[in-house]
């Protein structure tokens, strides 16, 4: 019997992009009555602990999802054999990802905008530093790109 698919969303520190990209997918499977591990973490270790960015809450509260009582976390070398896919939101994070990966891991590793049609190699801006714009656009970037994992997971079973 094949593993239960499990997706780990990483960012930075795991405050905007990556509980953002959890929360959207979380949606997305739940529509497509999928079951899957889902979670987040952080390459960094600055916000362990901590709640998601207060904006990145808003915007995801303005499309009906609670993101409030995540907490970040920072990835592990266990994550790469209980996850079956770690998705990266940056490529700078994929690169960290790729040399921690044990040797022995399985884990399929990708960019999360990979899995959206005509935008592979592309990386989801970090909006950290911008205004409430730029979490909209992340919010819209994370949605394509959880649906379309969702999909892609849901033609596999």
């Amino acid at each position: 019997m094949a593993k239960k698919p499990a997706v780990l969303f990483v960012c930075l520190g795991n405050i905007c992009r990556s509980p953002l990209a959890e929360a959207a997918f979380r949606r997305a499977v739940a529509k497509l009555d999928l079951d899957v591990e889902i979670d987040s973490a952080g390459t960094g270790r600055w916000h362990v602990g901590e709640p998601p960015d207060g904006r990145a809450q808003a915007i995801a509260r303005r499309h009906g999802v609670e993101i409030g009582p995540y907490r970040a976390r920072q990835v592990t070398r266990e994550d790469f054999h209980r996850f079956t896919h770690i998705v990266a939101l940056d490529h700078v994070n994929l690169a960290v990802l790729e040399g921690m990966r044990p040797p022995d891991a399985a884990v399929h590793l990708s960019l999360l905008l990979d899995h959206v049609e005509g935008r592979r190699g592309q990386a989801v801006a970090d909006p950290y530093y911008g205004g409430d714009e730029g979490f909209a656009m992340t919010w819209a970037d994370v949605t394509s790109g959880a649906e379309a994992l969702a999909r892609r997971l849901a033609t596999r079973e």
